[in-house]
């Protein structure tokens, strides 16, 4: 946890680095959030009465997702129906953006796990899920290539499997997976016809505090698009999976289908078991942050994921 020096220094350091760029922050209007486990961030206001995020690194690794970030906003902005950042200011020390308009659906519970939903989870309308829907087909239909031409990285469905099949390799090198588990993904990664034959422009880490909303909770905006790629298109799905569960997710692939998704038979099974290899992705993350709490998060996880099957 930060404590008040800590963030006192923060504050005073964004202040100076927005200074240097050109931005004049008042100082007194800056809010500190501490949730992001690649980013410090600060919300707040200009001289002029602007609002802003001012977004800092926290480690050297993040800078080359941050790069990737930028060309990926690039080429997105314009292409789907919601606000995406435009990012002002971009050095290794401090990115910075005015704030869009909404907030977010939910945010991190800074009081335990799990979020605080800016309105109940079991009363989200038609109106968030048809235009959250509505936002991945535009999304996932960016024409591949063009967004390649763009620097956005890209992968082939084949890439993305055997990226996913070396990094449950390396997981299982450096962390105790449960036999269950591993045997879970072993499966999934052998049956082809879970997997796409096609890759989308995704925005790879679409959780609450990333999709904004106005009061009628339709979505008019994502942020947050460092892991964003041309990929396997169910990953955009699996944290809302593990939100709504078999349900909602079916739920919001048919409208999203009804949107101009494109979908295929077993995409539903696909996204299920990419939920399950869950555990992974964030053993992965761990080894790439060497940090001992983020290590620490993965093995718990790890130990006790719920591998049921229906």
């Amino acid at each position: 946890m930060t404590n008040s020096n800590e963030q006192v220094d923060f504050t005073q350091d964004i202040w100076l680095l927005a200074e240097q760029n050109g931005l004049q922050i008042r100082k007194e209007s800056m809010e500190i959030n501490e949730s992001g486990m690649d980013f410090r961030v600060a919300f707040a206001t200009d001289i002029s009465g602007q609002k802003w995020v001012l977004r800092q690194p926290r480690r050297k690794d993040v800078w080359g997702r941050a790069e990737n970030e930028r060309r990926v906003l690039d080429v997105v902005r314009g292409s789907v129906p919601a606000q995406v950042p435009d990012w002002r200011i971009c050095t290794p020390e401090l990115i910075a953006y005015p704030l869009l308009d909404g907030n977010p659906i939910a945010v991190v519970d800074p009081a335990g796990a799990g979020y605080a939903w800016r309105f109940p989870q079991e009363t989200l309308s038609d109106e968030f899920l048809d235009s959250l829907a509505a936002t991945l087909a535009a999304l996932h239909n960016i024409d591949p290539e063009e967004a390649a031409k763009g620097g956005v990285r890209i992968k082939t469905p084949m890439e993305a499997r055997k990226e996913f099949a070396a990094n449950i390799e390396e997981i299982k090198k450096n962390f105790t997976v449960p036999d269950q588990l591993a045997e879970r993904w072993t499966v999934w990664l052998s049956v082809g016809s879970y997997w796409p034959k096609h890759s989308t422009f995704n925005h790879g880490d679409l959780h609450p505090p990333h999709i904004i909303v106005d009061d009628t909770q339709r979505v008019t905006g994502l942020i947050d698009w460092t892991e964003a790629e041309i990929a396997d298109p169910g990953k955009d799905f699996v944290i809302l999976y593990g939100l709504f569960q078999d349900d909602g997710l079916r739920d919001l692939l048919k409208r999203y289908e009804k949107a101009g998704g494109r979908t295929w038979p077993q995409m539903f099974e696909h996204i299920r078991e990419q939920w399950a290899a869950y555990p992974a992705l964030v053993a992965k993350f761990a080894l790439t942050t060497g940090e001992e709490s983020t290590m620490e998060m993965a093995r718990g996880m790890l130990a006790n994921w719920d591998v049921r099957r229906d």
